[in-house]
């Protein structure tokens, strides 16, 4: 009876903390610019160890230049190299992006794929990356993105105990409802961005305050 009370009371808490991301983060969407699923996978892959803000002032050069998985399929190394170099671990980058727009052009006609197994194929993508381009571009929720922001966040409010991305997600994706995957994600990032930081939350100015357990010790930090 105990354990029935206990689960009860976790879906409750759980259910006001995505009320409330919901309510303050109504139009949270991916801060990358894109025009297509090519480019957000493009920008995504990009966007490890960087800022999107960074992304975004490098892509459009290098879309204009590259506009399809055809075009960058044939780029040179070194040009595509220079394009992206600002975004940090460029010759690794350039590498998957041309071993990603490849395959692509080879395996799936050109299209990036909607599943999770065939994204998982491509050079560059982990599962954080295939979430953001399946959920974001094609509305599939296939999981949970976890990013920094997510990780910590979701700690912070025990919604999981684990500390690796991919336990991480298997958690969420049991304490979030599906039809929330993808939104979840976008709010928990703005969240994270704006109130829930890393080193300095804004624990008086935040509305799950009353739901996060981390509360009594962050907020008087």
């Amino acid at each position: 009876m105990a354990a029935r009370r206990s689960k009860k009371k976790e879906l409750e808490r759980t259910k006001n903390i995505l009320d409330v991301l919901a309510d303050d983060y109504r139009h949270a969407e991916c801060a990358l610019e894109y025009q297509n699923a090519f480019e957000l996978l493009v920008a995504t892959i990009l966007s490890a160890q960087c800022t999107d803000v960074r992304v975004n002032m490098v892509t459009p050069r290098l879309f204009a230049a590259y506009p399809t998985p055809a075009a960058m399929a044939e780029a040179g190394e070194q040009e595509l190299q220079q394009l992206i170099r600002s975004t940090g671990f460029f010759r690794n980058k350039a590498r998957n992006l041309l071993g990603m727009a490849r395959l692509v052009v080879s395996d799936f006609g050109g299209e990036i794929p909607t599943t999770m197994a065939e994204m998982l194929t491509l050079p560059g993508v982990a599962r954080k990356t295939a979430n953001v381009v399946l959920g974001t571009a094609f509305g599939i929720p296939a999981g949970v993105v976890v990013d920094t922001h997510v990780s910590r966040i979701s700690q912070r409010l025990h919604l999981t105990g684990k500390t690796a991305p991919v336990p991480i997600e298997k958690d969420l994706m049991v304490a979030i409802p599906k039809d929330r995957w993808i939104e979840f994600s976008h709010q928990l990032i703005h969240h994270g961005r704006q109130v829930c930081r890393a080193r300095k939350p804004l624990c008086s100015d935040c509305r799950l305050a009353e739901f996060c357990p981390s509360f009594a010790l962050l907020g008087a930090s």
